[in-house]
Formats: C-alpha cells, structure tokens, sequence
C-alpha cells in the first residue's frame, strides 16, 4: 500500500519561496514517476511538475524557472522548491505517484493528502 506525506505548506508574501517535501513509502516499482499538482479555489486541478525513477523532469509552463522538483530516492521523497511565488501560486498541493515513466501529468494513482500554499 503506498502511502504519500506531504509537508511544508504555509503562508507567504509574494516573491519568496517554499519547500515541499513528500515521503512516500511502501511501492515496489523500479520505473516510477512522482508529481505535484495542485488546486485552486474553484478551479481544476493541474498538474505543476513531474520526475520520473530516472530523473527526467516536466514543469507546466507558468512555473517553469520558478519551480524546481527533485528526488532523493535514498530518503524515498520528492521536493518542490519554490522561488519567487506569486498570488496566483496559491492552491492546495498535492504529491502523487505513478509506476511508469513520465509521459504525461495522467495516470496517477496514488495521491497524498495535500497541503495549503497560500501567496499573499
């Protein structure tokens, strides 16, 4: 059973950073992708980065040179560095992972419980 933990959310002006961590723990894979998606209020959820098992990443656009995601598989976590945040950042994120390489931000099944990043 596979479990994600998500921590690191909090409140914060525009323009500084945030780091969320997210332990995963009990899969098996060997080819494996972790993402971060998030929510906003009223809007759908997107997905924001992704890296896979063997390291390749994807960003969606508005966060690409701000975002920077990264695995360290001997802690069995992911992280999403955050830099110059903006109000529109603000959503609740959400780690997720899937057993097969990046292809695209479909597919997740397993999913942490999410955690507030509220810009101001």
């Amino acid at each position: 059973h596979v479990q994600l933990v998500e921590s690191g959310g909090g409140s914060v002006q525009a323009g500084r950073s945030l780091r969320l961590s997210c332990a995963a723990s009990g899969y098996t894979y060997s080819v494996y992708c972790m993402g971060w998606f998030r929510q906003a209020p009223g809007k759908e959820r997107e997905g924001v980065a992704a890296i896979d098992s063997d390291g390749s990443t994807s960003y969606v656009d508005s966060v690409k040179g701000r975002f920077t995601i990264s695995l360290d598989k001997a802690k069995n976590t992911v992280y999403l560095e955050m830099n110059s945040l903006k109000p529109e950042d603000t959503a609740v994120y959400y780690c997720a992972q899937k057993g097969s390489y990046i292809s695209d931000y479909g597919g997740f099944g397993y999913w942490g419980q999410g955690t507030q990043v509220t810009v101001s």
